[in-house]
Order: structure tokens, then C-alpha cells, then sequence
């Protein structure tokens, strides 16, 4: 995803399907703020400076662990999302995703 464009997507057989469009949501905000989406999660509560972010982007953006940048010498160059998990579950396997590329 590195301009927020799909380019690949693998669903285990018998995942929830609103996973598919979650997972696909938190590499697009992944991407979209270049940060891993648990860590909107503590500005985007009542009172903190990122309040209402879910909902912009046309509904986008996921505030919950399982997404993360990818980088390239530090560039950002694509993003990952998993879910149908745990959010730690989700974290674990996005973090071992970003760090094989």
C-alpha cells in the first residue's frame, strides 16, 4: 500500500469477512499517518487531540492495534493491516509482517 493503493491482500479460509475490510482500513491508515494505528487510539479519545479521527476519510480510519508502516531506510514505503484477531494478536502479526519485508 505504499500510496494507499492495494496490492495484495490474503484472507485465511473460514475469517470473519468484516475482517477483510478492516484489515484492508488499518493499512490505509497505517499509510495514511505513517504510524501504527494502536498508537491513534490514545489521542482519539474524548478530549485528546485526534477526537472524531475514525470518522474522517469517509470512514476510514481504524484506531485500534494491527496496522503498521512498512519502511525502507527509513522511508515509508507501504503498510500493513491484519485483523479477525485480538488487537495484541493482530499487533504480533503485523509487527512480524512489517519486520519480514
Amino acid at each position: 500500500m505504499p500510496g494507499g493503493n492495494l496490492v495484495s491482500h490474503v484472507r485465511m479460509d473460514g475469517a470473519w469477512l468484516g475482517s477483510i475490510d478492516i484489515s484492508i482500513n488499518k493499512a490505509f491508515t497505517a499509510r495514511a499517518f505513517d504510524l501504527p494505528t494502536k498508537d491513534l487510539a490514545d489521542n482519539a479519545q474524548p478530549t485528546q487531540q485526534f477526537y472524531g479521527i475514525h470518522a474522517s476519510n469517509h470512514g476510514r480510519i481504524m484506531i485500534f492495534a494491527g496496522g503498521i508502516p512498512i519502511r525502507s531506510d527509513g522511508v515509508v514505503v507501504g503498510a500493513i493491516g491484519v485483523s479477525g484477531g485480538a488487537g495484541d494478536q493482530d499487533q504480533g502479526v503485523a509487527e512480524a509482517g512489517a519486520a519480514a519485508v
